[in-house]
């Protein structure tokens, strides 16, 4: 086999010859198609005598001396077609014999069947719009490193067609959210990306300089916020669909650069915004797969409404045999929690923090069918509404689908000195070492005096649902161009 550098420069030399005889593929600018390669191919009986223009990458080449068939990769699908050294001419003939896999050509000619009933273009003219300098991959899971993929997903895009597929599904699903959210009333809206105080979640941030302003800024990690704000200034329902930014982990449910989508709805409550989630996901799966049934990884997920509900403590009193709210003092639930349960537990931990650690540790990985998880502690839902009955909880929910989250929402906390005090035991969370912790925003708590109405607000994690949607494995499966360490090159 010819090493890869030798075929390299051989292309190359290709090209400069051609551009020495005056046939320089970079020099053209515009190729009129007339037609797609499933226009011919699903649609034969119309075609069949007709002349048509296609253009696409050469994918398989087959000579055999003065003829060659050659199989051309568009946007949507393949097309064979038939050349002929005294059809073309021998000078165009001879230039056609130097195109080598992954050239992009145009290729007029007549839509018609081999002896072997095969549906091809019979070549009046080839032209090189594109020379390929690399040599595409002949299987492209004989490569070892896999990683390639998601570095060079314009490669994997091309010798793989259900990775393409599975970004036209994604494409589908965000349109059909978008489209319920629409039917539903909601208004989409943009809020911004870079801001001075990182909120809406607990979440580290990426952190830049503006240097006019001569002050750093973030990325947002949430647009709750903004949002929310939009509420205050009258929009009754908003949602926005975005990148959001953390500066955390990864793994392959995690990238730092995701999509997610957040909506209000004033006058509604966390119980609408359950049986939006549960319809919007329905919606959607049904949309792409014509059922609400999934078979993800071999594991059997219905997303018909109504989804499970249960309280996040009822769960972790269910699990664990505990109930961390039947402690007087935290000290006592902590040591509990650390000698009975043997959770890594810190001395600022209040008995919410530690039913949220024992939920995620405990009862998280049972959640398989979709499951509303309610009422989460008020000291990890620094932006929820107490519960009227219990204010040691809130009215909030997260969706689990698999084990993973892929939804969190909650009756929206509009009450400027309740918030303005959550925003400082934060605060005080931040000082302890907490970079996740919240910070403060006196802007948002001037937005809740003017009056937030009482609303109803949700995320879903787009990513995570199109993982889902698609039978992903991993989250750099549904992002093109996923998160990288580069490469260190000698």
């Amino acid at each position: 086999m010819e090493n890869l550098s030798e075929l390299l420069r051989v292309r190359r030399e290709k090209l400069a010859k051609l551009r020495e005889m005056g046939h320089d593929p970079f020099k053209i600018e515009k190729y009129d198609r007339t037609h797609f390669s499933t226009d011919i191919t699903e649609h034969f009986e119309e075609m069949e005598g007709k002349t048509v223009r296609v253009a696409g990458r050469i994918m398989a080449k087959r000579d055999m001396g003065k003829t060659s068939f050659i199989d051309i990769l568009d946007s949507e699908g393949r097309v064979q077609s038939y050349v002929r050294k005294d059809v073309i001419g021998e000078e165009s003939f001879d230039m056609f014999k130097t195109y080598d896999i992954g050239d992009i050509i145009g290729v007029e000619g007549v839509v018609f069947k081999t002896q072997k009933d095969e549906i091809s273009v019979k070549a009046s003219t080839v032209i090189l719009l594109s020379k390929s300098l690399q040599v595409l991959p002949e299987k492209w899971h004989g490569l070892k490193d896999t990683e390639i993929r998601y570095r060079q997903r314009y490669v994997d895009l091309i010798v793989n067609p259900e990775v393409k597929d599975k970004f036209i599904m994604r494409s589908k699903i965000i349109k059909s959210m978008k489209d319920y959210f629409d039917r539903e009333g909601f208004l989409e809206v943009d809020t911004p990306v870079l801001s001075t105080i990182a909120g809406g979640a607990s979440a580290k941030p990426f952190i830049t300089h503006h240097n006019t302003l001569d002050i750093d800024m973030y990325m947002r990690i949430a647009n709750e916020l903004y949002l929310k704000r939009l509420i205050v200034g009258g929009f009754d329902r908003v949602y926005e669909m975005g990148k959001m930014f953390r500066n955390e982990g990864m793994s392959m449910k995690h990238n730092p650069e995701y999509t997610a989508v957040e909506l209000y709805a004033a006058y509604e409550d966390y119980q609408y915004m359950m049986e939006l989630t549960e319809n919007v996901v329905a919606y959607c799966c049904e949309a792409v797969h014509g059922t609400t049934e999934i078979d993800y990884q071999g594991t059997k997920i219905d997303f018909k409404p109504p989804w499970i509900r249960v309280s996040m403590h009822d769960l972790v009193e269910k699990k664990t045999g505990v109930n961390f709210y039947a402690f007087e003092t935290d000290e006592e639930a902590r040591k509990v929690a650390k000698e009975q349960l043997h959770l890594e537990v810190e001395k600022t931990m209040k008995k919410g923090h530690l039913v949220n650690l024992a939920f995620e540790e405990f009862c998280e990985m049972d959640l398989m069918q979709p499951t509303f998880v309610l009422h989460h502690p008020v000291e990890v839902s620094p932006l929820a509404k107490r519960n009227p009955d219990n204010p040691e909880i809130t009215n909030r929910f997260e969706a689990f689908v698999n084990t993973w989250e892929i939804a969190n929402a909650f009756s929206e906390l509009n009450d400027p000195i309740d918030q303005k005090e959550r925003f400082e035991e934060q605060l005080k969370q931040r000082e302890a070492g907490d970079d996740e912790a919240h910070m403060m925003d006196d802007d948002f708590v001037n937005a809740l005096e003017v009056g937030l109405p009482p609303t109803g607000g949700l995320g879903i994690g787009v990513d995570r649902l199109i993982m889902l949607l698609t039978n992903a494995t991993t989250i750099r499966d549904v992002i093109l161009f996923p998160t990288m360490k580069p490469l260190i090159r000698d």
